[in-house]
């Protein structure tokens, strides 16, 4: 799936203990981890993965997979975010 979803803190959740490594940003999940869960249920926490769209510069933080902190320019997502708001319908008083 995608990327920093919570896919490692739901198997925490069901497992009822820490067995997955879970963090607020995307790269937390480096590596496919099988988790025990019942007799015959074992869950697997892997990286998520985000396919290439042509999306440009903007695409990898818009879905996840780049944490802000490593931007280098914060305005290329922000113009990408704000081009798929409609535009503004009449005004205020």
């Amino acid at each position: 799936g995608y990327p920093n979803v919570g896919g490692g803190s739901l198997i925490n959740s069901l497992k009822r203990s820490r067995a997955c490594g879970v963090g607020g940003g995307p790269g937390v999940t480096r590596c496919l981890q099988a988790v025990q869960l019942g007799g015959h249920i074992r869950l697997l926490d892997c990286p998520g993965v985000v396919l290439d769209s042509g999306g440009g510069a903007a695409a990898a933080p818009l879905r996840g997979a780049l944490a802000p902190q490593r931007l280098r320019g914060g305005l290329t997502p922000a113009c990408a975010i704000l081009r798929r708001c409609p535009p503004q319908q009449g005004g205020g008083d």
